[in-house]
């Protein structure tokens, strides 16, 4: 088999689009088969290149990935961290996209991974102009999320909503990370659509000890894309509200991120900010917490039906969470007993911060996160199964 992967984001960047297709080709290249990687020039979170030319990659130029994937680069927009900025950047880099798509031997299928809907566009041109099946990854549930975000207004709503459901019917394989959204897709009509949800490697994902039975404050960690899906600054009102009893800690980069630290000194709030961390400094923020903040907004329908990728990872290092999450990852919360769900206010949420203080024996979940993504997210078997279906696309178009 020979696949092509068109994506926005790809190691050494660290992103959700990267921990997936780095976990699912390094079990397609076991099975020896060829994988060449279209994407950008390493420049995220800050929308430059702040890695050495040597990591970041450069434009045009073919390169070998730790599994023996190859990768080739193309240009992108040096932007600012804003959603207009973002759009740009990804629009010059799918059109690029387009060219190298077309620098590579011919594949058996093209594989798109979204939400970034430009790169969508460029997918399904490379697997036309290339004649190859083309299977949409579809990370997040569009068009519904662009409905619900105001993302296009007026005219232009209707014309991207229609496009994205015209790639999406089009498509050979339609790919979700979640059942609800394939069962939404289905109902509008589409027949093309199975599920392969987000895993974990829990082989070199350390369980780590459970929290000190005693602590003056309860430390919070909120880990993850602080933009607007994640209405961050309910945890820094609760955080606030919590004052004298924890301590937030938030990790990562996003579009709201100046705002957030903007109201936390208003409010006098015990909040850290963090910039974005590596793998090993990841699973010491990890190993520092009580808690995870596990966060989407409630008044977006879309979100009924998903599951925000770093909910797996907690509960596969077996630390507590803290749930601000309705739909299909409120069910995964609760069916794994690995943390708590809470309403999104922050007087609740506070209210479970200082009840959690009060009472650290909640914070013992145990093993009972990682059995549930053992049994649920194991990476070996989806990855198989994601093998399955490329097998099934590239034979279905042979035939």
């Amino acid at each position: 088999m020979r696949i092509q992967l068109l994506t926005h984001s790809y190691s050494p960047e660290h992103s959700p689009p990267q921990r997936r297709w780095t976990q699912f080709n390094r079990y397609f290249r076991s099975l020896d088969w060829d994988i060449d990687v279209i994407t950008p020039v390493a420049h995220a979170p800050h929308g430059r290149r702040t890695l050495p030319k040597r990591e970041a990659g450069r434009a045009f130029r073919r390169d070998t990935g730790r599994y023996g994937e190859r990768i080739l680069r193309v240009p992108f927009v040096w932007h600012r961290t804003t959603r207009l900025g973002r759009l740009l950047d990804h629009c010059f880099s799918a059109a690029a996209s387009v060219a190298a798509g077309m620098m590579t031997r011919r594949p058996d299928a093209v594989v798109v991974t979204v939400p970034s809907l430009p790169i969508l566009g460029a997918g399904y041109l490379v697997s036309r102009l290339r004649r190859v099946p083309l299977v949409v990854d579809m990370r997040d549930a569009w068009p519904d999320i662009a409905r619900d975000a105001r993302i296009v207004r007026g005219s232009a709503k209707g014309l991207t909503e229609r496009a994205i459901t015209a790639f999406q019917e089009r498509a050979e394989l339609v790919v979700t990370v979640t059942h609800g959204f394939a069962a939404t897709l289905r109902e509008r009509g589409l027949n093309n659509v199975a599920t392969v949800v987000n895993g974990v490697d829990i082989s070199v994902r350390e369980l780590l000890p459970p929290p000190p039975e005693n602590r003056d404050l309860l430390n919070v960690l909120y880990l993850g894309n602080h933009g607007e899906s994640q209405r961050l600054d309910l945890v820094v009102r609760a955080a606030a509200l919590a004052r004298g009893y924890v301590r937030l800690t938030m990790v990562g980069h996003g579009v709201q991120r100046r705002e957030l630290m903007k109201l936390a000194e208003e409010l006098d709030a015990p909040v850290i900010f963090q910039g974005p961390a590596q793998r090993r400094e990841v699973m010491e923020y990890y190993r520092d917490a009580d808690t995870c903040v596990v966060s989407l907004r409630d008044d977006w329908k879309s979100f009924e039906t998903t599951i925000p990728s770093k909910t797996y990872e907690v509960l596969a290092v077996g630390r507590h969470v803290t749930g601000i999450v309705r739909g299909e990852a409120r069910y995964i919360v609760e069916e794994s007993k690995a943390g708590d769900i809470v309403d999104s206010r922050p007087e609740a949420i506070a209210q479970l911060w200082m009840e959690l203080h009060a009472d650290r024996t909640r914070l013992l979940t145990g093993t009972n996160g990682r059995d549930w993504v053992h049994h649920n997210a194991n990476l070996d078997a989806l990855s198989a199964a994601y093998a399955d279906l490329l097998r099934s696309v590239a034979a279905g178009r042979s035939e």
